[in-house]
């Protein structure tokens, strides 16, 4: 019997897909990510296919196409999300900074540990290697975090975010290092951040002026079709591609504040608030999908054998414990003693793999195991697992007032899908000055 044809596929993906909507569910009563039992039902996938002799096939390909196109949503579904308002301003600059300085030194640290421990590695090549070990997983930490406090979310919304942005910005700011002629230094790094920032803005203003007008009902999948064009042709421009993505996110859940003065007359509010939500939709349902099938091809292609060795045991036990002591001393210095679960929820997923795999060949280091890679994914999966319980635990009261806000919230969001007048959405919202009341 032909394990991958048609019907076998659908089949197959489908039940995935159903699986992982499942664990979803269990995610939300047990605080177990959804994301370590998807890569869990890889790897029985992996000794299935096994089995019956379809081990043979490349998912690479396919790996890193999803990879992407999930990274693209999942940052733009956090963008969505993102109000720019000045009562936000002081929690936006601590998440950035606790993202920044929390990046560069667990890359630091990580990277002497690896110049250390593991054979033929340079300071350059180490710190190549300790980068996407030290970038944050929002494909892990957005859906996992829906139950804490408005404010702790947001943060981790924030951090999560820019964690992965920077972390990809610092990626291939030293991957362009190891070729000297085309190495444009420390100077051409923040030009290129200023043109990819010019060009978002001016994206961004293009695309919600022209979609506005589109007529047809079939737009969104053309308006994320236009997205990853943008993202790819950057990538070949050598741009911070993923700032257009997050720029654009920024711009159209916030047109009041990017739509001033003149440019407040060519914005249809209406029309454009009608796709702000519409593609809120489609981007979290993408976003889902892609996440779902990213995880379990990975778990597919996951070698368990390499966990078995010491050396590996020993280094991200290392890396681990850098990881953590790092960030228990920012989060004391920007946040107080309010810092559980967030000390603990610093996963490392969909990033990690994606960058690992774009580790140029030239780069590339034979005495490196992957099983570091998959260790300390797992690792902070599991301790983000028991923050997450333990926090449960000691504020039993905690869950049931998230619940009863998230109702309102969907409630809120009924209302809008379900009003054919949106400018009733806008009487109905409370104010600004009444949320501050509440």
């Amino acid at each position: 019997m032909e394990i991958f044809s048609s019907y076998n596929v659908i089949i197959g993906i489908s039940l995935i897909i159903i699986l992982s909507f499942i664990f979803n569910g269990v995610a939300k009563k047990t605080n177990v990510p959804a994301v370590l039992l998807l890569i869990i039902l890889g790897i029985i996938i992996q000794y299935i296919l096994k089995a019956f002799g379809g081990d043979t096939i490349d998912f690479f390909p396919m790996l890193e196409v999803l990879g992407i196109v999930g990274l693209i949503m999942i940052v733009l579904e956090a963008a969505l999300e993102l109000e720019l308002k000045s009562d936000k301003l002081m929690p936006i600059l601590k998440s950035l900074a606790i993202a920044l300085i929390g990046l560069v030194a667990s890359t630091f640290i990580a990277a002497v540990i690896l110049k250390a421990l593991v054979k033929g590695m340079t300071m350059q090549s180490a710190w190549l290697y300790a980068t996407p070990l030290s970038i944050l997983s929002s494909a892990i930490i957005i859906p996992s975090v829906s139950s804490l406090p408005i404010a702790k979310k947001e943060f981790h919304i924030y951090e999560s975010t820019f964690s992965d942005i920077l972390g990809i910005m610092l990626f291939y700011f030293l991957t362009g290092r190891l070729n000297p002629a085309e190495d444009s230094g420390v100077g051409g790094f923040f030009l290129n951040l200023i043109l990819t920032i010019v060009i978002s803005l001016i994206a961004s203003y293009a695309i919600i002026l022209i979609f506005q007008k589109i007529k047809s009902q079939v737009k969104l999948f053309l308006l994320i079709a236009v997205l990853l064009l943008l993202y790819a042709l950057g990538k070949k421009m050598h741009l911070s591609s993923l700032i257009i993505i997050l720029i654009f996110g920024l711009v159209i859940a916030n047109m009041k504040l990017f739509f001033q003065g003149k440019l407040r007359g060519y914005l249809h509010l209406e029309k454009a608030k009608s796709i702000y939500h519409e593609l809120h939709v489609i981007t979290a349902e993408t976003a889902f999908v892609v996440r779902t099938l990213f995880f379990v091809i990975f778990g597919i292609t996951i070698v368990l054998s390499s966990l078995l060795s010491l050396k590996v045991t020993l280094i991200s036990l290392l890396i681990l414990i850098s990881i953590y002591a790092i960030r228990y001393g920012l989060l004391r210095l920007f946040m107080g003693k309010d810092i559980s679960p967030q000390l603990f929820i610093a996963p490392r997923g969909l990033i990690t793999v994606l960058l690992f795999y774009a580790i140029p060949a030239e780069a590339a280091i034979e005495g490196f195991e992957p099983g570091i890679l998959l260790f300390v994914i797992i690792g902070t999966s599991l301790i983000m697992t028991g923050g997450m319980i333990r926090d449960k635990k000691m504020n039993p009261t905690q869950e049931l007032e998230t619940a009863e806000a998230n109702e309102s919230i969907e409630e809120t969001e009924y209302f809008i899908n379900n009003t054919t007048d949106l400018s009733e959405i806008d009487d109905a919202l409370p104010s600004s000055d009444e949320h501050e009341t509440e």
